[in-house]
């Protein structure tokens, strides 16, 4: 489906329906790159800046797509450059978000009076403590279910550094998992 649709979206692009094109960009990539800014960021008002930075940035450099990768691994990886820099942008400012404000917990004797929105934040809190890097390689393997391969793409690094990083990620939720 998604390679039928970079076809089509490429095809309709070259043919000058640009309107259709952006459209059907928007209808197939618009809310899994939200969401995959979103997990970095957790800010909505955040993430909407990057969103919003990384269509435009997808929608001039359209026309330069050589195709040498998927058009969704191409706009992942602009997607993953506007998060990182807007991170890096904001450390002066200290960018920090209080995930105690972003999750509320009940307190339960045991995980199976859990329900599962509470095991959904609980493991989105855990995931936030994550540092960046780590954050990211998870999402794109657990929530995007890439290929190592398609992560290397993305990102721009090894598959090995991937897996360590994949790794190390699983090993700190774990252990947020079950000391909280």
């Amino acid at each position: 489906m998604r390679i039928d649709n970079d076809s089509k979206i490429l095809s309709l692009y070259q043919d000058g329906r640009h309107q259709d094109a952006l459209k059907l960009l928007m209808e197939s990539y618009q809310e899994r790159l939200y969401w995959h800014i979103r997990r970095i960021l957790i800010s909505h008002d955040d993430t909407d800046d990057v969103l919003q930075n990384t269509i435009i940035k997808v929608w001039k450099g359209l026309a330069k797509f050589k195709g040498d990768s998927q058009l969704y691994t191409w706009m992942f990886r602009i997607a993953s450059n506007e998060t990182f820099s807007f991170i890096e942008k904001n450390k002066k400012q200290k960018l920090h978000v209080d995930i105690s404000e972003n999750f509320e917990f009940k307190d339960h004797s045991s995980p199976e009076d859990l329900t599962g929105e509470e095991i959904q934040e609980k493991l989105e809190k855990a995931i936030a403590t994550l540092p960046e890097k780590q954050r990211m390689v998870f999402h794109l393997k657990y929530y995007e279910e890439m290929k190592y391969s398609e992560i290397s793409s993305v990102l721009g690094t090894s598959v090995g550094a991937l897996k360590a990083n994949y790794h190390l990620a699983v090993k700190k939720i774990e252990e947020f998992l079950k000391t909280n």
